[in-house]
Protein backbone atom coordinates (compact mmCIF):
# COMPACT_ATOMS: atom_id res chain seq x y z
CA UNK A 1 0.00 0.00 0.00
CA UNK A 2 1.29 3.56 -1.18
CA UNK A 3 2.61 6.12 1.87
CA UNK A 4 -0.13 8.55 3.09
CA UNK A 5 1.49 11.82 3.94
CA UNK A 6 0.85 13.53 7.21
CA UNK A 7 1.01 17.34 8.09
CA UNK A 8 2.94 18.01 11.01
CA UNK A 9 1.59 20.15 13.59
CA UNK A 10 1.84 21.16 17.21
CA UNK A 11 5.14 18.60 17.58
CA UNK A 12 3.01 15.83 16.16
CA UNK A 13 2.35 14.05 12.40
CA UNK A 14 -1.36 13.58 12.03
CA UNK A 15 -3.66 12.22 9.55
CA UNK A 16 -5.37 15.18 7.26
CA UNK A 17 -9.29 15.21 6.89
CA UNK A 18 -8.83 15.65 3.44
CA UNK A 19 -10.43 13.57 0.71
CA UNK A 20 -8.48 15.58 -2.52
CA UNK A 21 -4.87 13.91 -2.77
CA UNK A 22 -2.04 14.01 -5.17
CA UNK A 23 0.34 11.08 -5.81
CA UNK A 24 4.13 11.47 -5.53
CA UNK A 25 6.26 10.64 -8.62
CA UNK A 26 9.56 9.54 -8.93
CA UNK A 27 10.75 11.13 -11.98
CA UNK A 28 13.56 8.97 -12.28
CA UNK A 29 11.48 6.39 -12.94
CA UNK A 30 7.44 7.54 -13.04
CA UNK A 31 6.75 5.17 -10.35
CA UNK A 32 4.03 6.34 -7.31
CA UNK A 33 6.03 6.36 -4.01
CA UNK A 34 3.11 7.96 -1.98
CA UNK A 35 0.56 10.26 -1.52
CA UNK A 36 0.13 13.65 -0.13
CA UNK A 37 -3.39 15.18 1.17
CA UNK A 38 -4.11 18.66 0.02
CA UNK A 39 -4.53 20.02 3.16
CA UNK A 40 -7.99 21.65 4.22
CA UNK A 41 -8.02 25.62 5.38
CA UNK A 42 -9.26 23.97 8.72
CA UNK A 43 -5.77 22.32 8.88
CA UNK A 44 -3.76 25.26 7.85
CA UNK A 45 -5.36 27.11 10.57
CA UNK A 46 -4.98 24.93 13.29
CA UNK A 47 -1.37 25.01 12.19
CA UNK A 48 -1.24 28.95 12.40
CA UNK A 49 -2.99 28.53 16.08
CA UNK A 50 -0.19 25.92 16.74
CA UNK A 51 2.08 28.78 15.77
CA UNK A 52 0.53 31.11 17.77
CA UNK A 53 0.73 29.23 21.10
CA UNK A 54 4.59 28.78 20.51
CA UNK A 55 5.39 31.91 19.65
CA UNK A 56 4.81 33.30 23.26
CA UNK A 57 7.54 31.57 24.49
CA UNK A 58 9.63 30.79 21.63
CA UNK A 59 10.07 34.20 21.04
CA UNK A 60 11.21 35.12 24.65
CA UNK A 61 14.22 32.60 24.40
CA UNK A 62 17.67 34.32 24.28
CA UNK A 63 19.76 33.99 21.52
CA UNK A 64 22.11 31.29 23.46
CA UNK A 65 18.75 29.36 24.20
CA UNK A 66 18.24 28.94 19.83
CA UNK A 67 21.75 28.62 19.53
CA UNK A 68 21.66 25.68 21.00
CA UNK A 69 18.93 24.33 19.40
CA UNK A 70 20.50 25.00 16.11
CA UNK A 71 23.57 23.00 16.67
CA UNK A 72 21.34 20.30 17.57
CA UNK A 73 19.36 20.50 14.75
CA UNK A 74 22.89 20.57 12.78
CA UNK A 75 23.84 17.59 14.34
CA UNK A 76 20.88 15.78 13.61
CA UNK A 77 20.68 16.46 10.03
CA UNK A 78 24.31 14.92 9.97
CA UNK A 79 23.45 11.76 11.83
CA UNK A 80 19.80 11.32 9.58
CA UNK A 81 21.99 12.37 6.41
CA UNK A 82 21.11 8.71 4.60
CA UNK A 83 17.20 9.07 5.07
CA UNK A 84 16.96 12.94 4.10
CA UNK A 85 18.47 11.77 0.98
CA UNK A 86 16.50 8.71 0.41
CA UNK A 87 13.48 10.60 0.92
CA UNK A 88 14.19 13.56 -1.13
CA UNK A 89 15.94 11.11 -4.26
CA UNK A 90 12.25 9.23 -4.23
CA UNK A 91 10.18 12.30 -4.79
CA UNK A 92 13.40 14.65 -7.05
CA UNK A 93 15.32 11.93 -9.73
CA UNK A 94 18.46 13.63 -7.79
CA UNK A 95 21.98 11.90 -8.32
CA UNK A 96 21.91 10.66 -4.46
CA UNK A 97 25.41 10.68 -3.41
CA UNK A 98 25.44 14.59 -4.98
CA UNK A 99 21.79 15.66 -2.34
CA UNK A 100 24.19 14.11 0.53
CA UNK A 101 27.39 16.44 0.00
CA UNK A 102 25.99 19.78 -1.92
CA UNK A 103 22.87 19.71 -0.16
CA UNK A 104 22.15 18.14 2.86
CA UNK A 105 25.69 17.93 4.59
CA UNK A 106 25.92 22.05 3.23
CA UNK A 107 22.26 22.72 5.14
CA UNK A 108 23.94 21.51 8.17
CA UNK A 109 26.71 23.87 8.30
CA UNK A 110 24.26 26.83 7.22
CA UNK A 111 22.22 25.68 10.28
CA UNK A 112 25.35 25.90 12.22
CA UNK A 113 26.03 29.47 10.55
CA UNK A 114 22.52 30.80 11.91
CA UNK A 115 23.23 29.02 15.41
CA UNK A 116 25.99 31.76 15.62
CA UNK A 117 24.57 34.22 14.13
CA UNK A 118 21.15 34.20 16.36
CA UNK A 119 23.92 35.81 18.69
CA UNK A 120 25.09 38.68 17.06
CA UNK A 121 22.05 40.37 16.42
CA UNK A 122 21.92 43.78 17.52
CA UNK A 123 20.44 47.32 16.96
CA UNK A 124 22.78 50.09 16.89
CA UNK A 125 24.31 51.27 20.01
CA UNK A 126 22.53 53.63 22.04
CA UNK A 127 23.24 57.10 23.30
CA UNK A 128 21.54 60.85 23.93
CA UNK A 129 20.56 62.14 20.34
CA UNK A 130 17.97 64.44 22.55
CA UNK A 131 19.06 66.25 25.42
CA UNK A 132 17.39 64.34 28.49
CA UNK A 133 16.91 61.10 26.76
CA UNK A 134 18.64 57.91 25.86
CA UNK A 135 17.80 55.64 22.85
CA UNK A 136 18.44 52.66 21.58
CA UNK A 137 17.26 49.85 19.08
CA UNK A 138 15.79 46.66 19.71
CA UNK A 139 15.68 43.77 16.86
CA UNK A 140 13.07 41.88 17.86
CA UNK A 141 11.47 38.43 15.58
CA UNK A 142 8.93 39.05 13.28
CA UNK A 143 6.52 36.66 15.16
CA UNK A 144 4.58 34.04 12.80
CA UNK A 145 6.27 33.54 9.74
CA UNK A 146 4.35 31.59 6.80
CA UNK A 147 6.90 30.15 4.25
CA UNK A 148 6.91 28.61 0.88
CA UNK A 149 9.36 26.02 -0.65
CA UNK A 150 10.39 24.75 -4.10
CA UNK A 151 10.91 21.41 -5.74
CA UNK A 152 14.35 21.77 -7.13
CA UNK A 153 16.39 21.61 -3.69
CA UNK A 154 13.34 20.79 -1.37
CA UNK A 155 15.75 19.84 1.78
CA UNK A 156 18.12 22.93 1.27
CA UNK A 157 15.08 25.38 0.68
CA UNK A 158 13.80 24.45 3.91
CA UNK A 159 16.66 25.28 5.27
CA UNK A 160 17.44 28.15 3.99
CA UNK A 161 13.55 29.41 5.18
CA UNK A 162 13.76 27.71 8.81
CA UNK A 163 17.09 28.47 9.50
CA UNK A 164 17.19 32.43 9.88
CA UNK A 165 13.54 32.31 11.20
CA UNK A 166 14.51 30.25 13.88
CA UNK A 167 17.78 32.19 14.68
CA UNK A 168 15.51 35.44 14.87
CA UNK A 169 13.39 34.05 17.29
CA UNK A 170 10.35 33.14 15.39
CA UNK A 171 7.78 30.37 14.66
CA UNK A 172 6.97 29.05 11.37
CA UNK A 173 4.40 27.07 9.19
CA UNK A 174 5.92 26.02 5.83
CA UNK A 175 4.73 24.46 2.92
CA UNK A 176 6.67 22.26 0.65
CA UNK A 177 6.32 22.06 -2.51
CA UNK A 178 3.42 19.42 -3.75
CA UNK A 179 5.91 17.20 -5.57
CA UNK A 180 8.62 17.00 -3.56
CA UNK A 181 7.36 16.76 0.49
CA UNK A 182 9.20 13.87 2.00
CA UNK A 183 12.50 15.26 2.74
CA UNK A 184 10.77 18.33 4.60
CA UNK A 185 9.04 15.59 6.37
CA UNK A 186 11.87 13.98 7.66
CA UNK A 187 12.88 17.49 8.47
CA UNK A 188 10.06 17.83 10.60
CA UNK A 189 10.77 14.78 12.53
CA UNK A 190 14.05 15.55 13.17
CA UNK A 191 12.92 18.74 15.01
CA UNK A 192 11.49 16.37 17.34
CA UNK A 193 12.58 17.10 21.06
CA UNK A 194 15.02 20.00 19.72
CA UNK A 195 12.17 22.66 19.31
CA UNK A 196 9.15 23.31 21.38
CA UNK A 197 5.87 21.36 19.83
CA UNK A 198 4.36 24.42 17.56
CA UNK A 199 7.62 26.81 16.63
CA UNK A 200 7.92 24.13 13.24
CA UNK A 201 4.80 23.50 11.38
CA UNK A 202 4.39 21.43 7.72
CA UNK A 203 1.08 21.65 5.98
CA UNK A 204 1.08 19.64 2.58
CA UNK A 205 -0.81 20.50 -0.31
CA UNK A 206 -1.07 22.37 -3.62
CA UNK A 207 -0.59 26.09 -4.69
CA UNK A 208 -4.11 26.58 -3.20
CA UNK A 209 -3.13 25.25 -0.14
CA UNK A 210 0.11 27.88 -0.28
CA UNK A 211 -2.30 30.71 -1.11
CA UNK A 212 -4.56 30.06 2.08
CA UNK A 213 -1.27 30.00 3.84
CA UNK A 214 0.17 32.85 2.84
CA UNK A 215 -3.30 35.22 3.01
CA UNK A 216 -3.61 34.42 6.63
CA UNK A 217 -3.48 37.92 8.30
CA UNK A 218 -1.20 36.16 11.43
CA UNK A 219 1.45 35.90 9.62
CA UNK A 220 4.11 39.26 9.81
CA UNK A 221 6.09 37.77 7.31
CA UNK A 222 5.52 35.41 4.46
CA UNK A 223 8.11 33.90 2.40
CA UNK A 224 8.34 31.98 -0.77
CA UNK A 225 11.26 30.46 -3.23
CA UNK A 226 9.47 29.71 -6.44
CA UNK A 227 8.24 31.36 -9.86
CA UNK A 228 7.46 35.22 -10.20
CA UNK A 229 4.06 34.21 -11.26
CA UNK A 230 3.53 32.82 -7.33
CA UNK A 231 5.93 35.62 -6.09
CA UNK A 232 3.55 38.08 -7.12
CA UNK A 233 0.69 36.15 -5.88
CA UNK A 234 2.03 35.82 -2.28
CA UNK A 235 3.42 39.83 -2.73
CA UNK A 236 -0.45 40.69 -3.53
CA UNK A 237 -1.66 38.44 -0.98
CA UNK A 238 0.82 39.99 1.50
CA UNK A 239 -0.12 43.73 0.67
CA UNK A 240 -4.01 43.03 1.52
CA UNK A 241 -3.04 43.17 4.88
CA UNK A 242 0.20 45.35 5.02
CA UNK A 243 2.44 42.36 5.70
CA UNK A 244 6.17 41.61 4.78
CA UNK A 245 6.87 39.61 1.60
CA UNK A 246 10.06 38.12 1.11
CA UNK A 247 10.78 36.88 -2.65
CA UNK A 248 13.46 34.64 -4.09
CA UNK A 249 12.17 34.03 -7.55
CA UNK A 250 13.61 33.05 -11.00
CA UNK A 251 16.69 33.69 -12.28
CA UNK A 252 18.59 34.31 -16.08
CA UNK A 253 21.78 34.28 -15.55
CA UNK A 254 24.38 35.31 -18.13
CA UNK A 255 27.98 34.10 -18.11
CA UNK A 256 30.16 36.61 -19.92
CA UNK A 257 33.24 35.13 -21.52
CA UNK A 258 36.11 37.65 -23.09
CA UNK A 259 38.46 37.08 -24.97
CA UNK A 260 41.56 36.07 -23.00
CA UNK A 261 39.86 33.09 -21.13
CA UNK A 262 41.78 29.96 -21.01
CA UNK A 263 38.79 28.60 -23.39
CA UNK A 264 38.73 25.29 -22.12
CA UNK A 265 38.89 25.69 -18.42
CA UNK A 266 35.91 28.47 -18.96
CA UNK A 267 33.72 26.00 -21.18
CA UNK A 268 34.06 23.54 -18.56
CA UNK A 269 33.22 25.96 -15.64
CA UNK A 270 30.55 27.26 -17.37
CA UNK A 271 28.96 23.65 -18.67
CA UNK A 272 29.01 22.55 -15.49
CA UNK A 273 27.27 25.22 -14.08
CA UNK A 274 24.36 24.96 -16.49
CA UNK A 275 24.19 21.72 -16.34
CA UNK A 276 24.04 20.62 -12.89
CA UNK A 277 21.01 19.07 -11.20
CA UNK A 278 19.58 19.26 -14.81
CA UNK A 279 19.97 23.21 -14.36
CA UNK A 280 16.93 23.43 -12.46
CA UNK A 281 18.55 25.81 -10.37
CA UNK A 282 17.85 29.60 -10.27
CA UNK A 283 21.27 30.48 -10.47
CA UNK A 284 22.23 28.24 -12.88
CA UNK A 285 24.28 29.64 -15.85
CA UNK A 286 22.10 29.64 -18.86
CA UNK A 287 23.86 32.20 -21.17
CA UNK A 288 26.50 32.30 -22.20
CA UNK A 289 27.79 35.52 -23.76
CA UNK A 290 31.15 35.05 -25.63
CA UNK A 291 33.39 37.26 -27.15
CA UNK A 292 33.03 36.89 -30.81
CA UNK A 293 36.32 36.54 -31.55
CA UNK A 294 36.71 32.80 -29.88
CA UNK A 295 32.64 32.23 -30.25
CA UNK A 296 32.70 29.42 -32.19
CA UNK A 297 35.87 27.62 -30.38
CA UNK A 298 34.26 28.05 -27.21
CA UNK A 299 30.64 26.70 -28.59
CA UNK A 300 33.06 23.70 -29.97
CA UNK A 301 34.76 23.36 -26.61
CA UNK A 302 30.51 23.53 -24.31
CA UNK A 303 29.58 21.06 -26.83
CA UNK A 304 32.69 18.45 -25.91
CA UNK A 305 32.01 19.17 -22.22
CA UNK A 306 27.87 18.35 -22.93
CA UNK A 307 29.36 15.46 -23.71
CA UNK A 308 30.92 14.38 -20.45
CA UNK A 309 27.62 15.22 -18.47
CA UNK A 310 25.47 13.16 -18.87
CA UNK A 311 22.23 12.33 -16.75
CA UNK A 312 21.62 9.60 -15.09
CA UNK A 313 19.55 7.84 -12.86
CA UNK A 314 19.66 8.70 -8.84
CA UNK A 315 22.42 5.45 -8.03
CA UNK A 316 24.67 6.26 -10.99
CA UNK A 317 28.02 8.02 -9.16
CA UNK A 318 29.03 8.93 -13.01
CA UNK A 319 26.30 10.76 -13.67
CA UNK A 320 26.42 14.19 -13.32
CA UNK A 321 22.31 15.14 -12.85
CA UNK A 322 19.05 13.19 -12.64
CA UNK A 323 16.01 13.67 -14.35
CA UNK A 324 13.72 16.50 -14.63
CA UNK A 325 11.44 17.20 -11.47
CA UNK A 326 7.65 16.21 -12.80
CA UNK A 327 6.01 15.81 -15.83
CA UNK A 328 4.67 19.06 -16.24
CA UNK A 329 7.96 20.35 -15.98
CA UNK A 330 9.23 18.31 -18.23
CA UNK A 331 6.98 18.68 -21.28
CA UNK A 332 7.32 22.07 -20.59
CA UNK A 333 10.91 21.63 -21.37
CA UNK A 334 10.51 19.59 -24.21
CA UNK A 335 7.77 22.07 -26.10
CA UNK A 336 10.74 24.92 -25.64
CA UNK A 337 12.79 22.87 -27.31
CA UNK A 338 10.54 22.24 -29.99
CA UNK A 339 9.34 25.97 -30.71
CA UNK A 340 13.00 27.34 -31.17
CA UNK A 341 13.43 29.78 -34.17
CA UNK A 342 15.00 28.44 -37.25
CA UNK A 343 17.61 30.76 -36.65
CA UNK A 344 18.21 28.83 -33.74
CA UNK A 345 20.95 26.17 -34.04
CA UNK A 346 21.23 23.15 -31.54
CA UNK A 347 24.74 22.04 -31.48
CA UNK A 348 24.00 19.30 -29.18
CA UNK A 349 21.18 17.87 -27.29
CA UNK A 350 18.20 18.95 -27.65
CA UNK A 351 15.59 15.76 -26.83
CA UNK A 352 14.54 13.40 -24.18
CA UNK A 353 16.62 10.70 -23.07
CA UNK A 354 15.78 7.46 -22.77
CA UNK A 355 11.90 5.85 -22.62
CA UNK A 356 11.06 6.27 -18.46
CA UNK A 357 12.02 9.08 -16.63
CA UNK A 358 11.99 12.58 -17.08
CA UNK A 359 15.36 13.01 -18.84
CA UNK A 360 16.60 15.40 -20.94
CA UNK A 361 20.14 15.66 -22.62
CA UNK A 362 22.59 18.46 -22.12
CA UNK A 363 22.19 20.89 -24.85
CA UNK A 364 23.60 24.19 -26.29
CA UNK A 365 21.97 26.45 -28.52
CA UNK A 366 23.63 28.77 -31.05
CA UNK A 367 22.58 31.73 -32.98
CA UNK A 368 19.77 32.30 -30.88
CA UNK A 369 18.73 36.38 -30.61
CA UNK A 370 18.33 38.38 -27.77
CA UNK A 371 14.71 38.35 -28.16
CA UNK A 372 13.88 34.80 -28.42
CA UNK A 373 11.53 33.15 -25.86
CA UNK A 374 14.66 31.11 -25.54
CA UNK A 375 16.99 33.73 -23.74
CA UNK A 376 14.32 35.23 -22.43
CA UNK A 377 12.28 32.98 -20.26
CA UNK A 378 13.24 30.63 -17.37
CA UNK A 379 14.00 27.55 -18.96
CA UNK A 380 14.74 25.76 -15.44
CA UNK A 381 16.23 23.03 -17.85
CA UNK A 382 19.95 21.59 -18.94
CA UNK A 383 20.12 24.50 -21.72
CA UNK A 384 22.95 26.76 -22.16
CA UNK A 385 22.37 29.55 -24.98
CA UNK A 386 25.39 31.03 -26.41
CA UNK A 387 25.43 34.59 -28.29
CA UNK A 388 28.40 36.47 -29.08
CA UNK A 389 29.68 40.63 -28.60
CA UNK A 390 32.12 42.39 -29.75
CA UNK A 391 32.54 45.35 -27.18
CA UNK A 392 32.32 45.02 -23.54
CA UNK A 393 29.07 47.87 -23.49
CA UNK A 394 27.30 45.38 -26.07
CA UNK A 395 28.35 42.44 -23.49
CA UNK A 396 26.68 44.43 -20.41
CA UNK A 397 23.90 45.20 -22.73
CA UNK A 398 23.28 41.29 -23.73
CA UNK A 399 24.10 40.51 -19.56
CA UNK A 400 21.01 42.76 -18.12
CA UNK A 401 18.56 42.64 -21.10
CA UNK A 402 16.18 39.98 -19.30
CA UNK A 403 13.65 39.94 -16.82
CA UNK A 404 15.86 38.93 -14.76
CA UNK A 405 18.78 39.83 -12.31
CA UNK A 406 19.50 36.99 -9.61
CA UNK A 407 22.88 36.32 -10.75
CA UNK A 408 26.00 36.17 -13.02
CA UNK A 409 29.48 35.76 -14.10
CA UNK A 410 32.37 37.08 -15.64
CA UNK A 411 35.40 35.14 -17.17
CA UNK A 412 38.53 36.98 -17.66
CA UNK A 413 42.35 37.04 -16.82
CA UNK A 414 41.91 41.28 -16.57
CA UNK A 415 41.21 42.62 -13.49
CA UNK A 416 40.25 46.01 -15.02
CA UNK A 417 37.39 43.79 -16.95
CA UNK A 418 36.41 42.11 -13.73
CA UNK A 419 36.23 44.87 -11.56
CA UNK A 420 33.87 47.04 -14.35
CA UNK A 421 31.84 44.23 -15.14
CA UNK A 422 31.07 43.43 -11.36
CA UNK A 423 30.10 46.69 -11.14
CA UNK A 424 27.90 46.99 -14.40
CA UNK A 425 25.96 43.79 -14.27
CA UNK A 426 22.46 43.81 -12.82
CA UNK A 427 23.02 41.18 -10.81
CA UNK A 428 22.58 39.93 -6.95
CA UNK A 429 25.57 38.15 -7.05
CA UNK A 430 28.28 38.52 -9.72
CA UNK A 431 30.92 35.53 -9.74
CA UNK A 432 34.08 35.94 -11.77
CA UNK A 433 36.06 33.15 -13.19
CA UNK A 434 33.11 30.49 -11.26
CA UNK A 435 29.67 30.49 -11.54
CA UNK A 436 27.18 28.80 -8.43
CA UNK A 437 29.48 28.64 -5.36
CA UNK A 438 27.86 29.67 -2.55
CA UNK A 439 28.55 30.01 0.94
CA UNK A 440 26.75 30.86 4.43
CA UNK A 441 28.21 34.05 5.20
CA UNK A 442 27.18 35.69 1.46
CA UNK A 443 23.72 36.93 0.72
CA UNK A 444 21.69 35.33 -1.75
CA UNK A 445 18.92 37.59 -3.65
CA UNK A 446 18.34 39.24 -6.58
CA UNK A 447 16.90 42.24 -8.55
CA UNK A 448 14.07 43.17 -10.36
CA UNK A 449 11.64 39.96 -11.25
CA UNK A 450 14.22 37.98 -9.27
CA UNK A 451 12.85 39.30 -5.91
CA UNK A 452 13.58 41.09 -3.02
CA UNK A 453 15.16 39.74 0.39
CA UNK A 454 18.05 37.92 1.07
CA UNK A 455 18.83 34.15 1.85
CA UNK A 456 22.03 33.12 3.92
CA UNK A 457 24.32 35.71 5.68
CA UNK A 458 23.51 38.07 8.35
CA UNK A 459 21.00 40.10 5.55
CA UNK A 460 19.14 36.95 5.54
CA UNK A 461 18.70 36.95 9.15
CA UNK A 462 17.62 40.63 9.83
CA UNK A 463 14.99 39.79 7.34
CA UNK A 464 13.34 38.05 9.62
CA UNK A 465 13.44 40.82 12.19
CA UNK A 466 11.46 44.28 13.19
CA UNK A 467 12.97 47.13 14.45
CA UNK A 468 12.41 49.04 17.67
CA UNK A 469 13.36 52.46 19.00
CA UNK A 470 13.10 52.40 22.71
CA UNK A 471 13.92 56.23 24.26
CA UNK A 472 14.33 56.79 27.55
CA UNK A 473 13.69 60.13 29.51
CA UNK A 474 16.73 60.93 31.83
Amino acid sequence: MTNRLQNYIDGAFVDSASTDSRDIVNPADESVVAVSPVSTADEVAAAVAAAQRAQVSWGRTTPGQRQKALLALADAIEERADEIVAAQVRNTGQIAHLVKSEEVLVSADQVRFFAGAARLLEGRAGGEYMEGFTSYVRREPIGLVGQVTPWNYPFMMAIWKIAPALAAGNSIVLKPSDTTPESTLVLADLTKGILPDGVFNVVLGNGGTGATLVGNPAFGLVSITGSVRAGIAVAQAAAKDVRRAHLELGGKAPAVVFADVDIAKTAEGIAQAAFFNAGQDCTAATRAIVHESIHDEFVAALVEQAGKLRPGAPDDEDAFYGSMNNINHFNAVLGKLDALPAHAKVETGGKRLGDSGFYVEPTIISGVAQDDPIVQEETFAPILTVQRFSTEDEAVELANGVDYALAGSVWTTDNGTALRMTARMDSGCVWVNCHIPLVAEMPHGGFKFSGYGKDLSIYGLEDYTRIKHVMSAH
